[in-house]
């Protein structure tokens, strides 16, 4: 096959294109820090990216997940510690109107601020995150305790379970979900009839010692079952904290480059360049006049 000098000329542009395409890529390279800057330049790459950057995401979501169950027992805890301090009042008045020092006067004070207490109580019940009540069940929106109804009533079948007795379950991690809520409707009704068969006279103030006492244990079971939970959602999140660095790791080795490399790639490809440059010159100076000297 004759060659031409036009044959000669034109793969030396084609070449140098080549090249200039090279060093653009390296140079992008760079300047990003990725190996792949769009799918075309590795579509595997780019590819796995894609499952990297989900797996990614669905950890941040299960974060965003756990800091809200966190939100949550902490709230419920720190509402819990509220109610066991003014249970705690209630037992000291309690005890000072059963003393038979005390005028009728005196106890008439004493169930003023238990009325007070019991109030108070009914505002811990009604606590909320953001625009939920948490200690409302799946009924977030409702408040536990209402000024004309009271407290919900049990459900007559003791194997069905109200909607505020229902559980608030939020995903933390692929198939796993943790309890949000406390179903604490028994707890804060008791403690409400509690102060209402003091105030009616039902109970004595001897019995009301020792139904205080009943109610403080069972708001101290509760606060263990908050205390374990927050417990796990610690370690979810210690777990979490582990995905995403191997989520992290595991895309950078995809996607990120190595500098040194490139850096060394580029110089390469640019004395490549160099060179082809040089040669190129002088393929495309002779001329026909230069062969008739």
């Amino acid at each position: 096959m004759r060659v031409t000098q036009s044959m000669l000329s034109g793969n030396m542009l084609r070449n140098l294109s080549t090249s200039y395409a090279k060093m653009g890529k390296l140079q992008n390279q760079i300047d990003t820090g990725k190996k792949v800057n769009r799918p075309s330049d590795d579509p595997v790459v780019a590819m796995k990216g894609i499952g990297y950057r989900t797996s990614l995401d669905k950890v941040e979501q299960f974060q965003r997940n756990i800091g809200e169950v966190n939100s949550w027992l902490d709230t419920t805890d720190d509402t819990f510690d509220k109610v066991g301090s003014a249970m705690q009042r209630a037992n000291e008045l309690v005890i000072q109107a059963a003393s038979d020092t005390n005028t009728e006067a005196d106890r008439l004070k004493i169930q003023s601020e238990l009325d007070q207490i019991r109030e108070h109580m009914q505002n811990l019940a009604n606590t909320k995150i953001g625009d939920k009540h948490i200690f409302s069940g799946t009924k977030t929106t409702t408040p536990l305790y209402d000024e004309e109804t009271g407290y919900p009533e049990p459900e007559l079948d003791p194997m069905k379970k109200s909607a505020f007795e229902k559980d608030v379950e939020i995903e933390v991690f692929d198939g796993i979900s943790l309890k949000a809520n406390t179903n604490a409707v028994d707890l804060f009704r008791n403690i409400d009839k509690m102060f209402q068969d003091i105030k009616d006279g039902t109970v004595d103030y001897d019995a009301a010692i020792g139904t205080i006492d009943k109610q403080m244990n069972d708001l101290l079971t509760a606060r263990a079952n908050v205390g374990a939970r927050l417990n796990r959602v610690e370690l979810m999140d210690n777990r979490l904290q582990s995905q995403e660095i191997i989520a992290t790791k595991q895309m950078s080795e995809n996607e990120d480059i190595d500098y040194e490399e490139a850096i060394t790639n580029l110089i390469t490809q640019e004395s490549i360049h160099s060179a082809a440059l040089a040669i190129g010159s002088r393929i495309i100076q002779p001329s026909l006049a230069d062969f008739l000297r």
